[in-house]
């Protein structure tokens, strides 16, 4: 996750000001927080937090996926299943990505506030680590970790840790995934987060179909991989990269229209 963070920052076009574009250190750190979050000394906070990280996209029975967390939670009512059992990581990323566009609109009122910058690759790093999972293709499925059994529980077969861990144990860098990205702002955030999540689910067969070929959750940071698995993995790596890019680069175009209140003093 701060590998994909910090490529996400390095791979920024230069319209994105510079205070930001230097603070991928910062930004890769906060990556990791969603996951130290789900804490099982912390029974409410991991009971929310969960959910954030998946979407069981199978679990909509083909409906289309609600623009904001209310209609999602009223389609769950109408389908009588959990919305911690279809997961929320649309709505976490929509959701940051939205906190984030109102601190980039302060930091354009308050431009030498130093505490406001800081605030702006914190959130961005929180939210890099939803969108990171998006591209995951386990991260969309039932089938998150093994095939699921007919009555709906995971086999827990670990193919879900190793596919995770593939961009670190391939060494790849911050450089490798920002090089040569072409990122672009969305223009209607929701949409591009579905089409997200229907691209990550092309991966799902080809991930089963290369289990055998993942590296073991105990070998060695950096693991040599045949070609086609460190292929896979560097492009998926890639992507995230590209598109949690894409979204620090939504926030701050369109803070450029959020009207902060009147209000508002930062000293």
């Amino acid at each position: 996750h701060s590998t994909i963070a910090s490529g996400a920052v390095q791979s920024l076009p230069r319209d994105v000001p510079q205070w930001f574009r230097t603070q991928s250190g910062l930004v890769a750190h906060c990556a990791q927080d969603p996951d130290v979050f789900k804490n099982r000394d912390l029974p409410q906070m991991t009971e929310t937090e969960a959910p954030e990280h998946f979407f069981d996209w199978e679990l909509l029975r083909g409906n289309p996926l609600p623009s904001t967390r209310k209609e999602f939670l009223a389609l769950c009512t109408k389908l009588k299943i959990a919305p911690d059992k279809i997961g929320t990581a649309p709505y976490a990323i929509a959701e940051w990505t939205q906190i984030l566009t109102v601190a980039f609109a302060e930091s354009r009122r308050f431009s030498r506030d130093k505490n406001i910058q800081v605030k702006c690759a914190v959130y961005a790093g929180i939210l890099s680590h939803y969108s990171g999972d998006l591209c995951m293709p386990l991260h969309v499925t039932m089938d998150h970790d093994g095939r699921t059994r007919a009555d709906g529980t995971s086999p827990k077969t670990g193919i879900h840790a190793r596919l995770d861990s593939l961009p670190e144990k391939l060494g790849l860098t911050a450089q490798d995934l920002a090089a040569q990205q072409i990122v672009t702002p969305s223009q209607n955030l929701m949409r591009d987060i579905e089409l997200q999540i229907l691209d990550s689910r092309k991966h799902i067969e080809y991930s089963y179909q290369v289990e055998n070929l993942l590296p073991p959750e105990n070998e060695k940071l950096i693991w040599k991989a045949t070609p086609e698995i460190r292929a896979f993995g560097t492009a998926r790596a890639r992507e995230s990269a590209r598109f949690t890019a894409s979204l620090f680069l939504t926030a701050w175009r369109d803070s450029a229209k959020v009207k902060l209140p009147a209000w508002l003093k930062r000293s």
